[in-house]
């Protein structure tokens, strides 16, 4: 018996010496991740590098996909602002003073896009890039790579910094928790960014690999809108002109596309599934991010498809009739709008009086008569004209036909692809950087090229100012430009906001300090090795 108890205190005791040898040999510790995605063993050559920057666009495309818990995200660049104000029930963004707070979920989600998806990616592949375990063909070939996903960070620091002023420039993959994060002035985010958009116009290609892929025009666009934002007007101009001169690029003037035939224009041609990308012939649109429903390169589920229609289209399907019985039921056509944007009366009808027949006025782009759709009802197909029972602020208002698709059972989405640069912005930038160089005629001139293409009445010199500019951005670009970042890059958010917003609490609430967004709340208590000032005003 005794001899069976020391046989067992022996094994017992080498047992633990065993485990504590193995423990203090750090070889059994180092980890060769060989049988799954780790980055260690994808990015070593082109091909798996492609597949981080197919993330890449993946992440920026996750900044608009928002399901509806997440409403408040990409719209908040919208509500509030001198497009109007939202329509729904819910009043996100109506009064400054208590909802634009450093806890409001906008304010946070950008943030979040930018620093936990859009920058560790595009970092990480520009370390992984430069490692010399990568694999290239050429310098040429990792060069495209580095310019591509410099591309994105450039577009990413770019937004964040219009919209939260001085942030922090992440430019390194983080491997362990940094909590001494600290905000980096504007300009030095500007420089920061403009290096980077200036390598990728070196080494980006002429023409994309694929749809959707970024290419030297594109970051040439970028480049003027922060040329203007840095005060190099000059370089400004010669970067719109390197995108408007390539050849490459055209404002569409002709009927296109598998709808040519039918009633329309040329504008509304250009938001017809599928004439977005240049296989349809469509060589205005510089980048168009692909949505294409389960397509290469698409998306995958019916619940991340595009919410423009869901946030500027009217809730038509609700509307009562004058016997207040349902009049409205939901047509796939018309998709279901919910009315999260209720633009006002500046952007429906004040901007189009210079030129009632301006083509992007037409009844082909703008939907001003809407008819009761519910057979049920006997108003069925008869024209919906103001009554007591009508909510003309949520039911029924003129919409942007070009948010328009057909949308069955697809929770308000629709899955054609969307124009994130085209080459009509281009010319409006380069109009504003002659602007504020002093230079009223030529400032005109790129103006009345977007304008022509409207067959619009020409503007002036002496009309063309800033808000000129502004007006002329809604005429071309209402739904596609995010409206905050514009209107904070040009100093004018506040300005225009209470001129035009339309609602009172909205005029009345917003101060100069709602310029910019607030510091996240989650960010300031999460840096505690470094105090970070929180945006004056809040």
């Amino acid at each position: 018996m005794k001899n069976k108890i020391a046989k067992y205190l022996k094994i017992a005791l080498f047992v633990p010496f065993l485990m504590l040898s193995q423990a203090c040999d750090e070889k059994v510790l180092v980890e060769k991740p060989l049988s799954f995605l780790s980055p260690d063993v994808t990015l070593v050559n082109n091909t798996g590098f492609q597949s981080a920057i197919v993330g890449l666009h993946q992440g920026f495309r996750e900044v608009f996909s928002q399901d509806n818990a997440n409403a408040d995200g990409w719209w908040s660049l919208h509500f509030g602002t001198d497009i109007g104000t939202i329509g729904t029930r819910d009043a996100h963004l109506r009064d400054y003073a208590t909802q634009l707070t450093p806890t409001f979920f906008g304010v946070t989600w950008f943030w979040n896009w930018g620093y936990l998806t859009m920058l560790p990616r595009a970092n990480q592949i520009v370390e992984y890039a430069e490692k010399p375990t990568a694999v290239w063909t050429d310098n040429a070939q990792k060069n495209a790579v580095i310019a591509e996903a410099r591309f994105f960070r450039a577009y990413t620091l770019n937004l964040l910094t219009n919209l939260y002023g001085d942030v922090p420039i992440a430019d390194k993959v983080y491997t362990e928790p940094k909590i001494d994060f600290a905000r980096s002035p504007r300009k030095d985010v500007l420089s920061f960014v403009k290096a980077d958009l200036e390598f990728a116009s070196q080494n980006l290609p002429l023409t994309a690999s694929a749809q959707g892929r970024i290419t030297k025009d594109c970051a040439d666009h970028l480049l003027a809108e922060v040329y203007i934002s840095t005060g190099e007007y000059d370089k400004a101009i010669a970067a719109a002109s390197s995108v408007i001169s390539s050849g490459r690029n055209r404002l569409m003037t002709e009927r296109f596309g598998a709808f040519r035939t039918q009633p329309g224009d040329v504008y509304s041609d250009m938001f017809k599934e599928g004439n977005y990308n240049r296989s349809s012939g469509n060589v205005e649109n510089l980048w168009v991010i692909q949505y294409e429903f389960q397509t290469p390169g698409g998306v995958a589920s019916t619940g991340v498809g595009k919410p423009w229609l869901r946030c500027f289209g009217p809730r038509y399907f609700d509307a009562r009739d004058p016997d207040n019985a349902l009049g409205g039921t939901v047509v796939d056509s018309l998709g279901r709008g919910v009315s999260w944007m209720r633009p006002n009366n500046h952007v429906l009808h004040n901007i189009w009086r210079e030129d009632p027949n301006d083509m992007r006025n037409s009844p082909h782009n703008i939907r001003r008569t809407w008819y009761y759709t519910n057979p049920a009802s006997k108003y069925f197909r008869q024209e919906i004209k103001p009554h007591r029972f009508l909510d003309t602020l949520y039911h029924v208002y003129p919409g942007f036909r070009k948010v328009e698709g057909a949308d069955p059972a697809r929770g308000g989405r629709t899955f054609s692809d969307w124009p994130i640069m085209r080459l009509a912005e281009t010319y409006l930038l380069r109009a504003e950087a002659y602007l504020m160089k002093g230079d009223k005629i030529n400032a005109a001139a790129d103006v009345n090229a977007v304008r022509s293409r409207a067959k619009a009445k020409p503007a002036t010199a002496a009309q063309v100012d800033l808000d000129y500019i502004l007006d002329e951005r809604l005429r071309e670009l209402i739904v596609e430009e995010p409206r905050r970042l514009t209107l904070n890059r040009m100093g004018k958010l506040v300005e225009r906001t209470k001129k035009y917003n339309g609602f009172a609490l909205t005029v009345s609430t917003i101060k100069e300090t709602n310029a910019l967004f607030p510091i996240p709340q989650t960010f300031i208590d999460a840096n505690f090795g470094n105090k970070i000032p929180q945006n004056p005003g809040y």
